[in-house]
């Protein structure tokens, strides 16, 4: 009888990929963002990301790297030699806030003129009021962390048109 892949893996990766799943589906919550968009737009099926999140092994190393790179992730496989976790966190790209504050960004907050009330959007509440608004962005008067923002949300989110 042949042996199976979750006889072949130890119990140390099962729970590295569980946390992995839980930190998928937290961040795809966290962005307000349907598990059937995301699956869409990883290219796997519905079926195939629910079994990511629940973090099963057997789902290929394709779809959860396209999984990652929907929701603005990377895939890190920790520290070597002599880097430590700071050395490590200022090589990392910047990455999408799980709430932005309008106050923070004056363009998005000039832009979300119809948002009263409220002092802070989620990541695709603001792309769309970017999306939607981008031919009345100051692109001249854009600081560089709302170009950071901007080029985040775009990468993320964003479709062929950019913002």
């Amino acid at each position: 009888m042949p042996t199976t892949i979750e006889k072949l893996i130890g119990e140390e990766l099962e729970v590295r990929v569980k946390g992995l799943g839980a930190q998928i589906r937290q961040r795809r919550k966290a962005m307000r963002i349907s598990a059937t968009t995301a699956s869409e737009a990883a290219g796997v099926s519905r079926v195939t990301w629910h079994r990511m999140e629940k973090g099963e092994i057997t789902v290929t190393i394709g779809a959860w790297f396209n999984a990652l790179a929907v929701l603005g992730l990377e895939f890190g496989v920790g520290l070597t030699g002599n880097a430590t976790r700071a050395q490590l966190a200022s090589d990392l790209p910047a990455t999408i806030p799980v709430s932005i504050v309008l106050a923070d960004f004056p363009q998005l907050a000039a832009l979300a003129w119809q948002v009263q009330g409220v002092a802070t959007v989620s990541p695709g509440e603001a792309f769309d009021i970017y999306e939607r608004n981008k031919r009345h962005i100051d692109r001249a008067s854009l600081s560089p962390e709302e170009e950071t923002l901007i080029s985040s949300l775009e990468a993320v989110l964003g479709g062929a048109g950019g913002v």
